[in-house]
């Protein structure tokens, strides 16, 4: 049995069965998951995901050549009857929050809907954005209804500050995601070394960590440099900024090992453990960067809860983070191995550095 109280911003929600609680903010985005006294944090919510990661679109016209997702002007939309049974579904299963991303899902036809039925389902919506299609009435939209908004800096940062600047003209605060790779680190040093003034209004700086799939992988953008690693660091760990600091899990391994932080305000990857993926084709991931593998469930067959709770690659998923190969690591406990899908985004030099493209598809 689940015990809620909601109120109108604060959600409590007590999992006796699992032992834990959690206490969510939908109006700050303040979240807490605190374990009964005397056990420990669960591996996983076995009542369902707190947070869905949902590509509504896969179109784009911007066409990076790191876009993970491979996006173009030909992606497909997802269509709002099927959103709205995710969202059924996801209710059902005490979703917190989505997280809605593409493409670039703002340019979904469909988008103010989308977040109407969102918030219909007492869920909170938020969205990262490359900026375009950032018309007037979705702003508004998205001052009313959204509980964040990302925006991606990419270079040459010229069209990502007129974007930011019209976020602030609305009031509001976006993220900035910032993708870290053996070439951008220099300009994250940089930022952190000497914030610029265009960063002055938001509200945090999220570092992602490079992955290496999509339309053009690189291995060579993997950020490897020890040194160039550890002065990234050692700059965050100043804390000297006006706006929050913020990363992805799957740069886990350099935070646990390089900044002196309270663990328990970060955790190892939650994909498959506290989240999940959808695309727009109805296909669950445990996580997204997963969306060019065959390690999904299919919401059109399958419900929600038998995906999460008994599909064979969420299982495995969850096994790799339990057998890691961290064990005699010191950081073990802290980030859980670093990313159980793909090795090479190890950041603390732990793991070999070197393994095969075959893994990177078809990890064991």
């Amino acid at each position: 049995m689940v015990q809620k109280m909601d109120g109108n911003n604060i959600v409590m929600k007590h999992y006796p069965d699992e032992h834990y609680s959690v206490v969510f903010n939908k109006k700050t985005g303040y979240f807490v998951r605190a374990e009964d006294e005397g056990h420990p944090e669960p591996l996983w919510s076995k009542h369902g995901p707190e947070l869905l990661d949902i590509s509504i679109t896969n179109w784009c016209d911007k066409g990076c050549v790191f876009c993970y997702r491979k996006s173009t002007v030909a992606g497909n939309h997802m269509f709002l009857a099927d959103y709205e049974t995710v969202m059924k579904q996801a209710k059902e299963l005490d979703v917190l929050q989505v997280a809605l991303g593409g493409g670039n899902p703002n340019q979904h036809p469909d988008f103010i809907k989308i977040l109407e039925t969102t918030v219909k389902y007492g869920i909170v919506p938020c969205y990262t954005t490359n900026g375009r299609g950032l018309s007037d009435e979705i702003l508004r939209a998205t001052k009313e209804l959204c509980g964040s908004v990302a925006i991606s800096a990419y270079e040459p940062y010229t069209e990502f500050r007129s974007h930011l600047d019209l976020l602030e003209k609305y009031g509001i605060k976006a993220n900035v995601h910032f993708v870290t790779d053996s070439i951008s680190i220099d300009t994250a040093i940089e930022w952190l070394d000497n914030p610029p003034s265009f960063l002055a209004g938001i509200n945090s700086l999220i570092f992602l960590n490079y992955k290496p799939i999509g339309r053009k992988p690189n291995l060579n953008l993997l950020l490897k440099d020890p040194e160039k690693i550890k002065e990234f660091y050692r700059l965050v760990g100043l804390n000297k900024f006006a706006f929050k600091i913020g990363f992805d899990s799957c740069s886990i391994s350099g935070v646990a090992r390089y900044l002196d932080v309270n663990s328990s305000f970060y955790e190892g990857c939650d994909a498959g453990r506290f989240s999940a993926f959808v695309d727009e084709h109805l296909r669950m991931f445990p996580c997204s960067f997963m969306s060019n593998t065959d390690w999904f469930g299919n919401l059109r067959t399958e419900n929600m809860h038998e995906i999460w709770s008994h599909n064979t690659h969420f299982l495995k998923y969850r096994n790799n983070i339990l057998h890691n190969g961290c064990s005699s690591c010191k950081f073990q406990s802290q980030c859980m191995g670093g990313c159980p899908f793909i090795e090479e985004l190890s950041q603390c030099g732990w793991k070999d550095e070197r393994v095969s493209a075959e893994k990177l598809i078809s990890p064991a």
